[in-house]
């Protein structure tokens, strides 16, 4: 009897570095049933950590050029897949696709390609390495539509939801009083993207301060855009009621969710396709605090934000929709607290385990279907 199916990862987004990739990818290897292997950069500035030295995870250089990064990545991972010969290789990103293909191509290994949503402006290739993969994972709806504009295989994308962590100590009745004074919306973010609707926010504060006096903004995140937007809030008077807390520990950041009555991040597209949410699992975690959303009506946030029953969508580039959204569920507690349960019920429906398990189900199905075929 055959032990667990070997899975060979390679990804250029891994802990310990930060992001939703990262993320779901970890806690795929941690719940899945198969055994990974993960081919990855170094940490930057953690390398050598003990991160970095983790059974199952091949760390490769990291190098001050991305592109020499990305290749060095490719040029190890068919180096393992050639000396371990796993059973699939699962490629955590488009830019690991060429390693995949060649593993396919020249081993008769199965491929399974993961795509999010923004790598997809790579239109070439990845149309390339989709058609040409066994299997293609979308994490949306929307990623799954974009992926077939592109020429993917429709027959060949499964969309797998990503999960979400439940937090130690969720809401409790008793603090649903505290969170309503003063009422605070909440963003959580990294300050890099321009496409989450920071500028749309800052926009739509004074419209809402209109409607609700004593509201806060708090703003969960650090990165490069922060001068500009706290410059932005002076400009619009609005500084004195907006708080940029920088980057928080978990514990912290869940802190402030658990003080808040609305989570809003107004998520666009930019012009040529790019940016939008592939699904934005913030506003799962968001969800899992008892929190209702204010999302972009595009992209991945549709999957994660159901209008009307875990939250409200609008048009993210319309400010005053926005502001209308927010104020309207600051001013409607039974409407939130609803709005809210609902966001809760739907991110204890996607767990990590559950995604998991559609994975692992989806890797042995591509294994059975490629050992009925022969092998070069």
């Amino acid at each position: 009897m055959r032990g667990p199916l070997r899975v060979l990862l390679p990804t250029p987004d891994y802990p310990p570095t930060a992001g939703g990739i990262q993320l779901l990818l970890q806690r795929l290897v941690r719940d899945s049933k198969c055994t990974f292997e993960v081919i990855t950069p170094h940490s930057g500035k953690m390398a050598g950590s003990a991160h970095d030295a983790l059974d199952g995870v091949t760390r490769t250089p990291r190098l001050p050029d991305h592109r020499a990064t990305v290749a060095l990545l490719n040029a190890a991972a068919i180096g393992r897949i050639s000396a371990t010969r796993p059973d699939v290789v699962l490629s955590g990103h488009i830019v690991t696709g060429p390693a995949a293909l060649v593993a396919k191509r020249f081993l008769s290994i199965p491929v399974i390609q993961y795509v999010y949503g923004s790598e997809l402006a790579r239109s070439s290739l990845a149309r390339r390495v989709m058609s040409a993969a066994s299997a293609s994972i979308a994490i949306s709806s929307s990623t799954r539509e974009r992926s077939v504009a592109l020429g993917a295989p429709a027959a060949r994308l499964h969309v797998i939801p990503p999960g979400v962590d439940q937090p130690a100590s969720p809401r409790g009745r008793d603090q649903d009083a505290a969170r309503h004074s003063p009422p605070i919306v909440i963003t959580v973010a990294r300050l890099s993207d321009r496409y989450k609707g920071f500028d749309v926010m800052i926009r739509a504060l004074p419209l809402v301060r209109a409607r609700v006096p004593a509201m806060r903004w708090v703003v969960v995140g650090e990165g490069p855009l922060r001068g500009e937007l706290e410059a932005m809030t002076v400009s619009y008077g609005v500084a004195d009621c907006v708080t940029f807390t920088g980057a928080l520990c978990d514990r912290d950041r869940d802190e402030w969710l658990e003080r808040a009555s609305v989570f809003a991040m107004p998520s666009r597209e930019l012009p040529g396709g790019q940016g939008g949410e592939g699904f934005g699992l913030v506003y799962l975690e968001a969800g899992t605090h008892g929190l209702p959303s204010v999302a972009g009506n595009v992209g991945g946030s549709t999957d994660a934000v159901i209008d009307g029953a875990t939250g409200v969508t609008v048009d993210p580039t319309d400010h005053v929709a926005v502001a209308d959204a927010i104020a309207d569920l600051l001013l409607e507690p039974a409407r939130s607290e609803l709005l809210g349960a609902g966001a809760r019920e739907h991110a204890a429906r996607l767990s990590w385990a559950h995604m998991a398990r559609a994975v692992d189900e989806l890797i042995e199905r591509v294994v059975a279907e490629a050992a009925l075929k022969p092998r070069r």
